[in-house]
């Protein structure tokens, strides 16, 4: 069985954490699906999925220093040239991290650790409201 949700996530861009784990986990309730794996999907090239400790020093500090270190705003990217806009960094951060993640579901909860939240972390240079698809297959 596939059952596929959308979740709509309200950010603020310039690399900010919003934590999606309640509404992943509810989309795995509403399903019925008691094994399997539910895909997260963020849909576009300025934001990312992965899973981190959702704590203010990481959300609101650590991560975004590790990705200015990685791929700094200031940077040059031809990018901006092509398009001329400012959001050459967020489009290299986001590949950087990628667009999607998968999770087991073991008797219909998602297997994740005590301190391990899911977390869309929005690289644009502006608040956009993100869409994520939420597929959950299994039986």
């Amino acid at each position: 069985m596939v059952k596929t949700e959308k979740i709509d996530v309200r950010t603020k861009g310039n690399c900010d954490v919003v934590d999606i784990t309640r509404q992943a986990g509810e989309a795995v309730a509403r399903s019925g699906i008691r094994n399997g794996i539910v895909t997260l999907f963020n849909e576009g090239s300025t934001a990312g999925i992965t899973t981190t400790e959702y704590e203010p020093g990481l959300v609101n500090y650590d991560l975004k220093a590790a990705f200015e270190k990685i791929a700094p705003e200031n940077g040059r990217y031809e990018h901006e040239k092509t398009w001329n806009d400012d959001n050459g960094h967020a489009h290299v951060r986001a590949s950087l991290l990628g667009p999607s993640m998968s999770v087991p579901i073991v008797d219909g909860q998602m297997t994740l650790g005590t301190w391990q939240q899911i977390v869309l972390v929005d690289f644009d240079t502006r608040p956009r409201t993100r869409t994520v698809i939420c597929q959950i297959t299994g039986e």
